[in-house]
């Protein structure tokens, strides 16, 4: 750990990724409270637990639908004025929300509408920030920048919704005018970015949206790297979710008291920091391919304890353990990636990723749910661990995937592969 803090010292005094990172944190804080009330202020207006559900639905649809136009976005455009176009969305939609609650005149269509449009602009932000972070930092710094950035999300998951909680209950306005604050100064901070974030001129004519999505879906699809992460990284994000679904679903229908359910989240988050800021020095230690493999193996031994006792201390060590090791996988292969990628793909190629490993989430409350209640509990639980094992093995069996170095290899190698 110790050999790591240079790399944090060096971000430190990095200007542009500070203010970047700062001002996305505070962001991602007042998402995350929106995404805690957004339910609650639904259920208030209608008690309909389905119309509680559609308003998050309805984000996570607009934030996948609009990934791979907003890569070739990010491709084209100053990624600056993408990203202080999203934040200032930000601003304006979950403003309207806060005079609208104000104002005594909070309704469910214009609920739904602004998560649907806040998922738009989330989206839209997403493959820019990434192709920002690969301007600002460099390629040694990767693996810390996107260990910090993982940090950030874990804070936000933890924190989010006790602060939710708080300010709901003083009013229901209140969360959607401070998630209004948040993207106010996301988008000032983004406009003390020093360094060119204007997108590569394209080598040849310019291509239609649809052919710039088709190349870099294309070029991702033809390197074997690429390719393994396609297939892997939905079907794990399908299999670990639903590993979380039945083992909450467990606990509520064991009647155990909230607070002792929500151990498990508080858990989870502890260990999703913990893990981010240990990230660095075990990408340091490992060959990047292996951690991802190591990753992909975490959870499979902790499903044992899961099927066999159905107690919330058991269920926070064993996601708190497995959770551990998700930053540094997460960062280590992601900063390869990046390292990797083509400038003028960075968008396209992020995006890519991103809305590939997303699109199985929605079914993983289904799959747990079907399980849970055609097998029950522990079978539940056993099942998960099989499909868990037969999952780890894609990236396991891969040799594209075994044989990615430790970053101080392939940090040398980035530039010309870049280039390619």
């Amino acid at each position: 750990m110790v050999q790591n803090m240079p790399g944090y010292r060096d971000l430190a005094r990095n200007h542009d990724f500070t203010v970047l990172w700062v001002g996305q944190t505070v962001s991602e804080l007042g998402s995350s409270v929106s995404m805690f009330v957004f339910p609650l202020v639904t259920f208030h207006l209608t008690g309909s637990p389905l119309a509680a559900a559609a308003a998050e639905a309805l984000y996570l649809l607009g934030m996948a639908g609009t990934l791979l136009p907003a890569g070739v976005l990010a491709d084209r455009v100053d990624r600056r004025l993408v990203m202080r176009t999203a934040s200032g969305a930000g601003l304006l939609l979950y403003g309207s929300l806060a005079a609208a609650g104000i104002a005594g005149r909070l309704t469910l269509p214009h609920l739904l509408v602004i998560a649907l449009l806040t998922g738009v602009a989330a989206g839209a932000f997403m493959p820019a920030e990434t192709s920002a972070v690969r301007t600002v930092v460099r390629t040694a710094d990767l693996p810390t920048a996107l260990s910090q950035n993982q940090a950030r999300q874990h804070v936000a998951s933890l924190v989010g919704a006790p602060v939710g909680g708080l300010l709901y209950g003083a009013t229901r306005w209140l969360p959607f005018a401070a998630d209004a604050m948040s993207y106010a100064l996301s988008f000032v901070l983004l406009g003390r970015i020093r360094a060119d974030l204007s997108a590569p001129e394209p080598a040849g004519p310019r291509r239609s949206a649809r052919q710039d999505i088709a190349a870099g879906i294309r070029y991702t699809w033809s390197r074997p790297f690429f390719r393994v992460l396609l297939l892997w990284s939905p079907l794990t994000n399908l299999v670990v979710n639903a590993l979380f679904f039945v083992a909450m679903l467990r606990l509520i229908q064991g009647g155990f008291p909230p607070v002792q359910i929500g151990l498990v989240s508080t858990a989870a988050g502890v260990s999703g920091i913990l893990g981010a800021i240990a990230a660095p020095a075990i990408i340091d230690c490992f060959p990047t391919g292996w951690l991802t493999i190591a990753g992909a193996w975490s959870f499979v031994p902790l499903l044992v304890p899961l099927a066999l006792w159905n107690q919330p201390l058991v269920v926070a060590a064993a996601v708190g353990v497995g959770l551990f090791l998700n930053p540094a996988g997460n960062a280590g292969v992601g900063s390869y990636r990046i390292a990797i990628t083509p400038d003028e793909l960075q968008g396209r190629i992020q995006s890519t990723m991103q809305f590939v490993s997303m699109s199985a989430m929605p079914l993983s409350p289904v799959l747990a749910g079907a399980l849970l209640s055609g097998l029950g509990g522990g079978r539940a639980m056993a099942v998960l661990g099989v499909l868990t094992a037969l999952v780890a093995l894609i990236p396991t069996l891969s040799r594209h995937v075994r044989a990615v170095p430790r970053p101080s290899a392939w940090v040398a190698e980035a530039a010309p592969a870049r280039a390619a």
